[in-house]
Formats: C-alpha cells, structure tokens, sequence
C-alpha cells in the first residue's frame, strides 16, 4: 500500500516512510492510494471472528507486506489487550466505552498499535535509527503516547500540553512516566502546542539534525487503527436491521474519519453526528458551506479544545471534496458547556449511567439527530472515563466513583515538566 500527500506536491511513500515521516513533505497528511472493501460474507459473519481477527482483516491492506504477517497479528494482540463494550443507555441509544485500556481512553489503541509498528521498524538490522515522536495534546493523547511508547527501544517522546488546560488525572499521565518521555508544559492553547509540532517537522535545520515524526492522528498509524471500534461496535449489535448511526464527539476528527473509514470497507452504516463544544468550526461548515478555523476556547470537554481539526481534510478527501456528499453523511451540533453539565445531569439522575463531557456531548448531538430520523439505532462514543474529569462532573457524581488501578498507578507520582512558551525553546530542548 502506498499513501499520497493530500496537499498533492511530494511523492507517493510506503506504510513505513508513511509511519516514519508523519506528515508529507508539502505538509500534507498522507491517505491511503485505495481502499478495497472487504467480503460481505465477513461483514455478515463478524460474529465468528474475534476482535484480533476482525482487527487483522480490517488494517492489512494498509499495512501491506511492509510487515509480515505474524509480527502485524502480535502487534493487535498486545494493542487489544481490553474490552470494548456497547452499553444500552437510553431508548435506541447504547454507548460504546473505549476507556477500558492502560490509560483509560480511545487513545490507547492507536498510540498502542503506533509504537509497536515503530518499534518493529526499529528492529530491524539495517534500518536501526534513533527517531523522536513529537506529539501535541489536549488531553488524552498525552497520556496514552506516554504510555504505549514508554520503554520502545530507540524511541524517544516529546509532549507538548497546553498549561492549565488539561485535567489533573491527564497531567499526571503524561508527565511522571519518565525514562523515554518527556513533557513540554506550553504557556497558551493546544493549537499553539500544534502549530509548534507541525513547525518542527518542516524545520530542516532539525529534521536534518534528528529523526522526528508524530504520533498525533496525523499519523496514519495512530488514525487508522481507530476503524477497530466501529467493527467491534457492529459485532456487539443484536438487531442489525436498524439503521445504524454514529455520534462521534470530536476535535481533531481522526476518530470520526476513522468510522468513515470503516464506512469505505464496506461496515453498513448509516450515517454519522458529530458531536463539538463551542469550538464548532466543523457543525458551522454544515450549515454554512463556509471552513472557517479560528482560535480554541477552553471548555470543561477540553479534548475538544481545538480550533483547526487537522484531519478534516481527509473527511474531505473520503467525500470527494464534495460538501453536498459530506452532508447526506455528516450532521453536526455544537454544545456549551452548561448544556453539556445539564446532559451529564440527565445521564446520571435518569438513566444511570455516569458518563464524562466529552460522551455527554456525543449522547446530546445524537439524541438532537433522533428527534428527526426514526427506525435508527445509535451509538454515541464514551472516549475516556469519568474519573479524568473529577472536577468537571455533575454534582454528587465525583465522589461516589472509584479510582481504578491505572489511575492510582500515577496520581500521586512527582509531576516533571519543563514549561516553555515558544518554539525557538522547543527546537532548543529537542536539540539538546
């Protein structure tokens, strides 16, 4: 499989260089030259498979032969190491929670499934080179890049996070791990600690110095693995006659590109929602056929906090750059943070179920897509757990929750962060 800059001027590469690289020389994000829909038997028969196989089916096109065949199937056993379930929520709305791994968000599997192909890459004897994975944050990404990549020989990793903007769970996450990771504390917005990374990666004075790439969903092998979830949702289905739809809540957009993915390979579903806070660039698209970026606004959903979605031109690409297309796919809905606490009210006090910020915007923007499509069946995505957002949550709800294992392992270790505000300090501490 050989992947292509969307910004269309630098030359078509492998999975590997692909991988490696991170973004394309032009500054382009790489996709995929074609994607080849899998057998309608499979589909119809994914009950038989378990996650590792669905998993194997649905990722080695992409991958090709560039890895062999058993290391690629070690590589999803050690990432899939935990559950995915749908959980029934309310009336045709179930969540499908994705915080059951190390770091306890969506993350994990991406992160996970990235450093493995790294350290593959790595390991072998003629291409052994010291590289260093760049990553900006708004949140989780910190935490499960810190913890899938911790120990990868030959393997450095840099995290920049906007200071004051991340939970303290997140913080403590990404920032006590030690030995090969290292946290930049960034004095402004995680579109500042963004536009820092993609900087790095078009400085040649560093790139010629030291081997960089990112392990943001810029990353095709951070992104793609996230198709996983959607094919495992769709297993987990009693009724597949429903129509079936998709509340993704959404920042950068890797998650909800990657269901699209999925869509491609042949997964029937009908239709997605996009779920944002009041940074809603992508909602207002919708509505107004105007991209209109513009700067974050800190909200209690903070994984949200972004600006610019960098990977809203790869929904973009899968629709044929062709909004009227986009728009029989995708409908969008922003949400404040009031609205959002009100949901997380109604989750828990009427349905039982505790949920964060993030799948509560999900759980809103789905039921809002309810109101006016019947005989659906949706699924709004729970993308980390409750307790990374202690302080955020509805009232009452905070102390009654238990802290799980992976959470006690760091909340109380020393936090090492150097803070810097500018990118001249980013390209000194990487040199030095």
């Amino acid at each position: 499989m050989n992947y292509f800059s969307l910004n269309k001027k630098a030359p078509n590469t492998s999975f590997e260089e692909a991988v490696v690289k991170g973004l394309a020389p032009d500054k382009g994000l790489y996709f995929p030259e074609s994607i080849t829909p899998l057998s309608k038997n499979f589909i119809q028969n994914i009950e038989n498979y378990s996650n590792n196989e669905i998993a194997f089916e649905v990722i080695k096109q992409f991958v090709g032969d560039e890895i062999p065949e058993n290391e690629l199937k070690r590589i999803i056993e050690e990432t899939l190491c935990f559950d995915f379930p749908v959980v029934p929520v309310d009336e045709n709305i179930s969540s499908l929670e994705l915080y059951h791994g190390p770091t306890m968000a969506f993350k994990d599997v991406g992160a996970r499934f990235m450093a493995r192909c790294l350290g593959y890459f790595n390991s072998q004897a003629d291409k052994q080179e010291d590289v260093t994975v760049l990553v900006a944050t708004s949140g989780d990404t910190g935490g499960a890049v810190a913890s899938g990549f911790l120990d990868v020989k030959g393997v450095d990793v840099v995290i920049l996070y906007p200071s004051g903007k991340v939970s303290d769970v997140q913080e403590k996450q990404l920032t006590t791990l030690g030995k090969n990771i290292k946290a930049l504390e960034v004095t402004g917005t995680f579109d500042d600690c963004q536009a820092m990374v993609k900087k790095a990666f078009l400085d040649t004075d560093l790139t010629d110095y030291m081997k960089l790439t990112s392990a943001n969903s810029i990353n095709i092998a951070r992104w793609l693995p996230q198709m996983f979830y959607f094919f495992f949702a769709y297993k987990q289905l009693k009724d597949k006659t429903k129509k079936l739809v998709f509340s993704v809540p959404s920042g950068n957009y890797g998650n909800i590109c990657a269901g699209m993915m999925a869509q491609k390979l042949g997964l029937p579903i009908h239709h997605f929602v996009t779920g944002t806070n009041v940074n809603n660039v992508v909602p207002n698209y919708l509505k107004t056929g105007k991209y209109e970026p513009k700067p974050s606004v800190q909200t209690i959903s903070n994984a949200m906090d972004v600006g610019a979605p960098s990977n809203f031109i790869r929904i973009e690409e899968i629709h044929g750059n062709n909004l009227e297309a986009l728009r029989k796919n995708l409908t969008g809905f922003s949400y404040t943070d009031d609205e959002a606490t009100e949901a997380l009210g109604h989750l828990v006090n009427e349905l039982d179920y505790v949920a964060e910020p993030h799948g509560a915007i999900g759980y809103l923007a789905l039921k809002a897509y309810l109101k006016t499509n019947d005989a659906i069946q949706g699924i709004f995505l729970e993308t980390a757990h409750p307790v990374k957002f202690l302080d955020v949550l509805y009232p009452g709800v905070a102390e009654n929750i238990e802290i799980p294992s992976q959470i006690k392992a760091v909340i109380n270790l020393e936090k090492v962060a150097e803070q810097i505000s500018t990118y001249n300090e980013l390209k000194s501490f990487l040199k030095n």
